[in-house]
C-alpha cells in the first residue's frame, strides 16, 4: 500500500504499532494534565498547590533522564518503554482508586504518585527518540517526526482535554484518571505486539563498559558539538522562564479570573493542539529549509513570545489564539530539532544524547513550577505570563548567534546502516576526543 508523504512511515509495522500505542498514551495524557489541575484547584483553590505538584512531577523525570539514554543505547528500547508504561499503568490506577473512593483529602499522596509517575517517565522519551531511526528508513524520519509532533498535540491538547471536560463534568476527576490509565494499558499492549528493536552495532563490540564511563562519553560528544549543548542551554533558560507560568498559571487565569469551566479549557488547549497538527502536517509534507537551525530557533522564539499573549488576553478566544501560535510554531520547530538530532548523532550515541537533551532542558522546570506562584503574586498572574514570554522570546533567539551554532547547517548526514540515505554522501565519524574537526561529526567513546 503506498501512502503519501506525511503517513509513509505508517508503512512500517514496527513505527506503526510504537505511534500507536504512544497515540494512546498521549490521550491519556492530555486528560491528566486537565484533571489534575482541576482535582489539585477543587481541593486548595491556590497556584502553590499547583507548583508543588509540578515540582513533584518534574524533578523525579530531571533526575532519571540522565540514565534513561545510556539504559537505551545498551538495551533492547522498547523494553525500556515497556517498563516505564507499566509503572505509569499502576500510578494512574491507584490516583484513581483514591479519587473515587474519596480517600484523596491530602496533597501528600498525590505528590508521592506524582513523583513515581515522573521518575518513570523519564525512561520513556530516550527510548522513543533512540527507536524511531531504528524502525523506520532515513526517507521517511522528517515524516515520522511529524507524525510525532502530530500526534502529541492531537492527544495532550485535543483529544486528551476535550474528553477530561466530558468526563470530568459527568463523573468527577477520579474516572478521568482511570482513562488514563487506559491508555497506558493499550500502549503496554502495542508494545508487547513488537519485535526487538535492534542494538547498534557499537553495544556489541568490546567489553560492556560501565553505565558511567557511557554517559561520561555520551558527555564528551555533546561537548565538542556546538549546535547540540547550545540549543540544550537554550531549552534550559527558555523552559525555566515560561513552562511554569504557562502550566501552573492558564488554568488559574480560565478558572479565576475569566470565570470558566474545565471545558473552556479543554477548549483552549484545543484549539493549540489543532495549530500543533496543522504545523507538523505541513513540515511533513514540505519538509524542513537548508538552514534549518535558523529556521528551528526562529519558530521557536516566536512561539515563546506568543505565551505574552495569555498574559494580555481578555477572553477565551484570545487565550486559545494565542495557544494556536505557541503550540504550532513549537511544534514546527520540534520536527526540525529531532531530525536534525537523527540525522547527524551517531546511532550508538542517539540515546544518551536524546536523554541529556532531556535532561538539560528540563532541569530547571522544578525551579519554574516553584517560582511561578511566588512571582505572581509578586507582580501579578498576568505580568508574569507577559514577561515570561518578552524575555524567552529573547533569550531563545540569542543562543543561535553563538560561534559555531549554524555551522551544523554545512555538515552531511550520517548514514544509518541498513537505511538509505539523503542528500550527499554520508559524513565519516571520528575517534579521537577533543574539538570536533570542521566539516564532521565527532564520536569520542
Amino acid at each position: 500500500m503506498r501512502l503519501p508523504g506525511p503517513l509513509a512511515p505508517l508503512r512500517h509495522r514496527q513505527f506503526r504499532l510504537l505511534w500507536t500505542g504512544m497515540s494512546a498514551s498521549l490521550v491519556g495524557d492530555g486528560v491528566l494534565l486537565v484533571a489534575l489541575a482541576w482535582q489539585v484547584y477543587d481541593l486548595y483553590g491556590t497556584p502553590a498547590a499547583m507548583s508543588a505538584v509540578g515540582v513533584a512531577l518534574s524533578l523525579p523525570q530531571v533526575v532519571t533522564l540522565l540514565f534513561g539514554g545510556v539504559v537505551s543505547d545498551r538495551f533492547d528500547p522498547r523494553k525500556v518503554m515497556l517498563a516505564s508504561d507499566l509503572v505509569r499503568l499502576v500510578t494512574m490506577s491507584t490516583l484513581a482508586v483514591l479519587t473515587l473512593t474519596g480517600s484523596l483529602t491530602a496533597l501528600w499522596p498525590i505528590l508521592v504518585i506524582a513523583a513515581v509517575h515522573g521518575a518513570a517517565a523519564g525512561f520513556f522519551g530516550p527510548s522513543f527518540d533512540a527507536t524511531v531511526p531504528r524502525v523506520v528508513p532515513a526517507e521517511h524520519l522528517v515524516a515520522a517526526n511529524a507524525l510525532d509532533q502530530f500526534v502529541r498535540p492531537a492527544g495532550m491538547q485535543i483529544f486528551g482535554p476535550m474528553l477530561a471536560g466530558a468526563i470530568i463534568a459527568i463523573g468527577g476527576a477520579g474516572w478521568a484518571f482511570a482513562v488514563n490509565a487506559a491508555t497506558f494499558a493499550l500502549s503496554v499492549a502495542c508494545l508487547l505486539a513488537m519485535t526487538r528493536v535492534s542494538l547498534p552495532a557499537s553495544a556489541d563490540d568490546g567489553p560492556v563498559e560501565s553505565i558511567w564511563r557511557e554517559m561520561r562519553a555520551g558527555f564528551r560528544f555533546v561537548r565538542g558539538q556546538v549546535w547540540l549543548w547550545g540549543t540544550f542551554l537554550s531549552a534550559t533558560f527558555t523552559y525555566l522562564l515560561f513552562v511554569g507560568p504557562t502550566e501552573v498559571l492558564l488554568p488559574y487565569v480560565v478558572k479565576h479570573e475569566l470565570g470558566g469551566s474545565a471545558a473552556a479549557l479543554g477548549l483552549i488547549l484545543t484549539s493549540g493542539g489543532l495549530g500543533a497538527i496543522a504545523a507538523a502536517l505541513a513540515v511533513g509534507w514540505i519538509g524542513i529549509p537548508r538552514r534549518f537551525m535558523t529556521f528551528t530557533y526562529a519558530v521557536w522564539a516566536i512561539a515563546t513570545l506568543a505565551v505574552a499573549g495569555y498574559g494580555a488576553a481578555t477572553h477565551t478566544w484570545q487565550l486559545a489564539a494565542a495557544c494556536v501560535l505557541v503550540n504550532g510554531l513549537e511544534a514546527a520547530g520540534t520536527v526540525a530539532w529531532a531530525t536534525t538530532k537523527q540525522r547527524f548523532v551517531p546511532e550508538g550515541m542517539l540515546g544518551r544524547v536524546s536523554s541529556l537533551d532531556w535532561f538539560v532542558s528540563t532541569a530547571l522546570l522544578p525551579l519554574s513550577y516553584a517560582l511561578a506562584a511566588p512571582v505572581a503574586e509578586w507582580i501579578g498572574v498576568r505580568e508574569t505570563l507577559i514577561g515570561a514570554g518578552l524575555l524567552g522570546a529573547v533569550v531563545t533567539f540569542g543562543f543561535l548567534f553563538l560561534p559555531g551554532m549554524r555551522r551544523v547547517e554545512r555538515l552531511e548526514y550520517i548514514e544509518r546502516p541498513g537505511t538509505p540515505v539523503e542528500g550527499p554522501t554520508p559524513v565519516a565519524t571520528t575517534v579521537p576526543a577533543g574539538p570536533a574537526a570542521p566539516g564532521k561529526i565527532e564520536v569520542s567513546a
